[in-house]
């Protein structure tokens, strides 16, 4: 009795399709899974605010939208304060130039920035209660505004990550007497990475009894780890009778929209923890015979030289 619920639930798992958090279901051709900047192609609505993470979306945000959203608030605060003295009266502000309303707007915005960042001149100074009201808050405001972007910056610089290149095409290559699918990475900062793992999968969509469903395949790597991550590393997926891609053509993978999902991660010696890449390829993002061109050789002195510029070269060779 025991050997028959074994087999019963060896089979029920054998039976259970395999799905890495992608969702098999089909509604429709989707451009991609895997965007090139390695975020997933996913867009997410009718969020509420206590859904939203301010300091998360800061600190992942490029540097150049971030910048220019610390200086867009830094522009506008300063703004909002000296329209604030204005209300309250040019005249509570001492020393404030005020002819025209203009040149009153300019004063008071720039005391609103000595007083933002506590430089205080003292060219300027607000007399009354109402002015210093709002200077008080002013000041408040600028000390915790400071304070916040002191911690965001330090989180952006202190964040591990890593700058792995991939190669811009997949290639299908000649491999000992079969073929096989390899791409390309390098590591583009001078950082050390080591205890480098890959895993690929691979997603069609497939008819599954009148459905269109996504399937996932795990690929089975030459090398799926590497120790030491100082050079290039060209992944390579055998393709042999259990390979997903046996005897399949490019126009095969484009009928299964096929996507080859990507994850590297290894451990940054700088920082001492594990960072992660992301990349996939697209069945129309795939070269078929063709094979990587070495870039990097031993120079006159000993040392190896990497040519990063170089990851995406290949040449054509034949398949037969």
């Amino acid at each position: 009795m025991r050997r028959v619920i074994a087999l019963y639930f060896l089979t029920a798992m054998s039976q259970q399709s395999f799905d890495p958090g992608l969702t098999q279901k089909y509604s429709g051709t989707i451009r991609r899974i895997i965007n090139k900047d390695g975020s997933f192609n996913v867009r997410r609505r009718r969020l509420t605010l206590r859904n939203l993470n301010f300091y998360q979306h800061l600190i992942n945000i490029s540097w150049t939208r971030f910048l220019t959203l610390v200086l867009l608030f830094y522009v506008l605060i300063n703004a909002l304060f000296a329209g604030l003295y204005i209300l309250v009266g040019i005249n509570t502000l001492k020393g404030a130039e005020a002819s025209t309303l203009p040149d009153a707007f300019l004063s008071a915005f720039f005391f609103s920035v000595h007083t933002f960042t506590t430089v205080g001149y003292g060219s300027i100074a607000p007399t009354g209660t109402w002015a210093n009201l709002v200077a008080v808050l002013e000041a408040l405001v600028g000390w915790l505004s400071l304070a916040l972007a002191a911690g965001l910056f330090y989180g952006r610089f202190s964040r591990p990550s890593a700058r792995v290149s991939f190669s811009s095409h997949a290639i299908i290559a000649p491999y000992q007497d079969k073929t096989s699918l390899q791409f390309r990475v390098a590591n583009e900062r001078t950082n050390l990475l080591m205890e480098m793992e890959a895993k690929l999968l691979l997603m069609t969509v497939e008819n599954v009894n009148g459905n269109l469903q996504r399937k996932y395949y795990d690929l089975k790597l030459e090398r799926a780890s590497i120790h030491f991550f100082p050079l290039t590393w060209t992944v390579v997926h055998p393709i042999d009778q259990n390979s997903p891609f046996f005897g399949k053509k490019s126009d095969d993978l484009a009928a299964l929209q096929a996507e080859i999902m990507i994850l590297i991660k290894g451990f940054d010696d700088t920082f001492s923890q594990v960072v992660h890449a992301r990349f996939s390829y697209r069945y129309d993002e795939l070269i078929w015979g063709a094979r990587f061109v070495p870039i990097f050789f031993t120079d006159q002195q000993g040392d190896l030289i990497l040519e990063l510029d170089r990851i995406d070269e290949v040449e054509r060779v034949s398949l037969d």
